[in-house]
């Protein structure tokens, strides 16, 4: 169910959203955190709620997504879109458009729908601000997320990240290389014992991931880290071996080879943006790894 509100005000909002579960019987309990979604634009709104309902079906939550509107209106105005039901996953989704000086204030039209005693999440599911953590949404919540794919210089975007990092920043193209990350530590930890000397990361020049991969394997490692632009492998390098893990750019399983060893075929398909948003829902905590992978960005050679 979708119902529209316009020219609102926040009370008359949370009237209806309160009117809306009773109606269909549904109770506004069991939320384990409330999500808020800055969209950049119309075109990101529907593929952010599509993803957020998603998420919620393993994180039950309420959505609230804030959208700039006519900043140029003479009179400031709330309008605003419920979804409840089939419409929005495990949870409800309150979509504020704002309107003349009022889209300036987001995080004060945010605050009255947020959840008792839950934590709040944001997420920029394209452009970000500077410094999420000193962004007025972003100081409501404990855990924040960007998408580094979806800017227009993605490298640019995630280098970025570091100088602006606090505890709880996160992004979705770090989600993307879980996978990829947990096959290739598998692979070393088996015989023989050597350390790994250098490493290749290869793809797609847009693709963020790719860097955060290499920056991860450059805090890790005690030798060079080159990141290329070709075919979508990564190469490990150690005395007696090299470990390959690659897979076509638009393919689904990946292969593993290792020198002098059987090739293996491991299913490795590309996450998509529901799939990460849920992964980076499961931790609400500072994300250690992630923050020395974007540190480590610094120690890639790039060709």
């Amino acid at each position: 169910m979708i119902v529209e509100l316009a020219d609102t005000t926040t009370n008359e909002i949370n009237k209806k959203i309160i009117g809306l579960r009773e109606e269909g019987g549904a109770l506004t309990l069991g939320r384990v955190l409330t999500l808020v979604i800055v969209p950049d634009c119309e075109e990101t709104l529907e593929d952010a709620i599509e993803a957020a309902t998603f998420a919620s079906r393993e994180h039950p939550c309420r959505v609230i997504v804030t959208l700039s509107g006519d900043r140029d209106a003479a009179q400031s105005r709330l309008d605003a879109e419920l979804r409840v039901g089939r419409d929005a996953g495990a949870g409800e989704v309150v979509v504020l458009r704002l309107h003349g000086e009022l889209a300036d204030h987001a995080e004060s039209v945010v605050l009255p729908f947020l959840l008792a005693d839950t934590p709040v999440v944001a997420w920029w599911p394209a452009a970000a601000p500077a410094i999420p953590s000193q962004d007025p949404v972003g100081r409501l919540a404990i855990r924040r997320i960007t998408d580094a794919t979806s800017c227009a210089d993605p490298l640019a975007a995630i280098q970025s990240r570091l100088p602006a990092y606090s505890p709880g920043d996160t992004d979705i193209s770090w989600s993307r290389i879980t996978y990829w990350r947990a096959l290739l530590a598998s692979a070393i930890d088996d015989p023989p014992h050597e350390p790994i000397t250098s490493a290749v990361v290869s793809g797609l020049q847009s693709e963020p991931a790719l860097d955060l991969l290499a920056g991860w394997l450059a805090s890790r490692i005690d030798g060079a880290v080159t990141r290329a632009v070709g075919t979508l492998k990564v190469e490990l390098h150690r005395g007696s071996e090299t470990v390959t893990l690659s897979r076509p750019q638009d393919g689904r399983t990946a292969t593993l080879s290792r020198t002098s060893r059987p090739v293996a075929l491991v299913p490795l398909a590309r996450r998509d943006v529901p799939e990460c948003l849920a992964e980076e829902l499961r931790r609400l905590d500072a994300d250690e790894i992630y923050h020395e992978a974007l540190s480590g960005i610094d120690k890639v050679t790039y060709r």
